[in-house]
């Protein structure tokens, strides 16, 4: 009787070393921020990852009024996304003193606002220090304010992330007098072609302006050393997409136009992580 418990004991510690080792817990993540420089971001795991094997991100600024929180809640990115074996990083926006609203200033001279740059840069430190991650192949994603950050980010920051995702967001002014100081990236760029509360021209706010996608896109090209016209265009019922391939520095650009207003078109995370993988290993 002894022997056969011995047998049943070895047997168990033998099947506890061949499984695959689990995610260990994290001081923070869904339910709790973590804290970087100055603000917070959550953290959102793939369902089925092991804790030890290094994870591809996505890195993805909310919009106006919204959080971090609601950003990794959502289904379109966590189907999308963390389905697929993506850790998604979410920062929170900057609590605007008096109406408790988060946002994004997204621009490099924002009158004593926080430091984005800074901040995104202390929050995938942090990251990098808990989880095992692939630096190089974070792509950075955002809507409405939070596709400005993209741009902001691409053009400051461009070489530290792989690729770039903005839907209805635009390079806020000032914008550099010439290329981007972070040099090319590759961009995919979504807008709605009836969006009035970005519009495609940007728009002036109080003592600044949202931008214009196509002064945006004309110094993008200049970064990235493409032709001015666009090497593929693409059009269905809904809009369409001009494509710039072949660019001198190897990084392609997107823009696509679909005929709705200020939201996240159907299907754009979706598209968002096929565009970035089928570019992996060429631009």
């Amino acid at each position: 009787m002894h022997m056969a418990r011995l047998f049943v004991l070895i047997a168990a510690l033998f099947a506890l070393a061949a499984a695959p080792a689990r995610a260990q817990p994290h001081p923070c993540g869904a339910d709790a921020p973590c804290q970087a420089g100055e603000g917070e971001y959550y953290l959102s795991f793939p369902p089925d990852w092991d804790g030890t094997t290094p994870l591809p991100a996505l890195l993805y600024f909310h919009s106006h009024r919204s959080s971090g929180l609601s950003g990794i809640n959502g289904q379109p990115l966590a189907r999308a996304f963390s389905d697929h074996g993506y850790l998604i990083i979410a920062p929170n926006g900057e609590l605007r003193g008096g109406d408790n609203i988060r946002g994004w200033a997204a621009r490099p001279a924002a009158g004593g606002r926080r430091d984005d740059l800074a901040f995104t840069r202390a929050v995938m430190d942090d990251v990098a220090r808990i989880v095992p991650l692939q630096r190089d192949r974070v792509l950075v994603a955002g809507f409405s304010s939070g596709g400005s950050m993209v741009w902001l980010l691409a053009c400051y920051e461009g070489a530290e992330f792989a690729g770039y995702v903005s839907v209805a967001g635009a390079l806020r002014r000032p914008v550099p007098g010439g290329p981007c100081p972070g040099g090319p990236v590759r961009m995919l760029h979504v807008h709605g072609f009836a969006d009035t509360t970005v519009p495609l021209e940007g728009r002036a706010i109080g003592d600044w302006h949202q931008g214009d996608v196509f002064e945006s896109l004309s110094i993008l090209r200049e970064t990235n050393r493409c032709r001015s016209q666009p090497t593929e265009i693409v059009s269905d019922e809904d809009g369409g997409c001009r494509i710039w391939r072949g660019c001198a520095s190897g990084r392609d650009i997107e823009f696509c136009l679909h005929g709705g207003g200020h939201s996240l078109p159907s299907g754009w995370a979706e598209r968002a992580r096929r565009w970035f993988e089928n570019g992996a290993g060429g631009s």
